[in-house]
């Protein structure tokens, strides 16, 4: 819950008044701070290398723990190149970081069910991530018959409490990419709650009033859903204002208004079943601005100013701790994080990109102001 929130009005140094003979304090500004338990980010790319290097330092910097992507290249199918992945991410951690990257395997068609009895017991492994084949980046190893060859693994998984985590589209050339996510929920994800209603599963990134209203009609506690920055606060209008915007490319790609608003409403409603995932995904600027750009949106280090300011808007800053900090590690039968963070309504710039040796990562909302600023306690 909402531990405080501090409405200070401070005199500042500044010349005094006179009214009428008398001297006046006016107060130069009120200051709004929110004091949260520390964030977890439910879904995030890290990348390897280089890049991992470069872009760790902005989730260690605002969040306790997040549950790392598995979609490498080659892909992290097995428990042994989890754990070697989250070694090389403790090592890019910045010097005192609490951090801790929760580790996933990537489903495929042949993954074995002994293979999640291993990751069970690895102590490291938290879910399994089901990339459709094709859907998305570095998807190309991904599962092609999920009721058929995977059941096995599904039904493992049941066995473990090993949650599922669904990048929720269909591949099919013939359905509008603007639907991908609708008939994924009518084709794969409503039948897979329908076999295993015991599946723990986590529906990411929603871009839809079809997501939420299906996550909404599943049991609490089996079934929730991450929602990203963007998703909250652009519609697919953002890819095309001014020219294409490379830079606002996703996927699930943007949705119309109607379906952002939806989204927005399900997240500050106080509903359990939603929690923080950035989706963050960083690619160097070159790789954005290509003939055949490449899907993502680097928001860690905005994410949380941004997530505020959906919640300000809405109205509901009372519930935003619980969707940054408290419903995800309930849904994953993890302790809350027992540090705090605070957010202060203050204005700051984001940079116009961030560069490396490699080159620049262009992060959302680049060179504009936000009003909401984090930092640690």
């Amino acid at each position: 819950m909402l531990k405080t929130l501090v409405l200070s009005c401070k005199a500042l140094k500044f010349p005094s008044a006179k009214i009428q003979g008398s001297r006046q304090l006016k107060c130069k500004a009120t200051r709004m701070e929110l004091t949260l338990v520390q964030p977890d980010d439910w879904h995030l790319h890290l990348r390897e290398g280089e890049l991992l290097q470069a872009v760790v330092y902005h989730s260690a910097n605002h969040f306790g723990r997040a549950i790392v992507m598995p979609n490498l290249k080659p892909p992290v199918t097995t428990t042994a190149a989890a754990v070697a992945y989250g070694e090389s991410i403790l090592k890019a951690v910045p010097a005192g970081s609490s951090f801790n990257p929760l580790m996933t395997l990537y489903l495929t068609d042949t993954t074995s069910p002994d293979e999640i009895k291993l990751a069970r017991r690895s102590g490291v492994i938290f879910a399994v991530k089901l990339y459709p084949a094709g859907a998305t980046t570095n998807s190309q190893d991904g599962v092609t018959d999920l009721f058929g060859k995977c059941l096995p693994v599904l039904e493992e998984m049941v066995e473990q409490n090993m949650p599922l985590l669904v990048h929720g589209e269909v591949t099919d050339p013939n359905v509008d990419v603007f639907d991908h996510e609708k008939v994924f929920i009518d084709t794969v994800l409503r039948p897979l709650t329908q076999k295993l209603p015991k599946l723990k599963v986590v529906m990411e990134h929603i871009t839809t009033m079809d997501a939420v209203r299906f996550v909404e009609s599943c049991e609490e506690g089996f079934v929730a859903a991450t929602v990203t920055p963007q998703h909250l606060l652009l519609n697919r209008n953002a890819l095309f204002q001014g020219g294409l915007q490379p830079h606002n490319y996703c996927l699930p790609v943007l949705k119309r208004e109607i379906h952002r608003q939806a989204i927005v409403s399900a997240v500050t409603s106080g509903s359990k079943r939603f929690f923080l995932g950035t989706d963050s995904a960083p690619h160097e600027k070159r790789r954005k601005e290509c003939p055949c750009g490449c899907a993502g949106i680097y928001n860690a280090p905005v994410a949380l100013s941004l997530y505020a300011k959906v919640f300000e808007e809405a109205g509901a800053l009372d519930k935003l701790e619980a969707f940054t900090s408290l419903n995800g590690p309930d849904f994953y039968g993890l302790p809350r994080n027992s540090s705090k963070i605070k957010l202060v309504k203050t204005s700051w710039k984001v940079p116009d990109s961030y560069s490396f040796s490699f080159g620049n990562i262009i992060p959302m909302f680049a060179g504009e102001t936000l009003e909401w600023q984090a930092s640690s306690l």
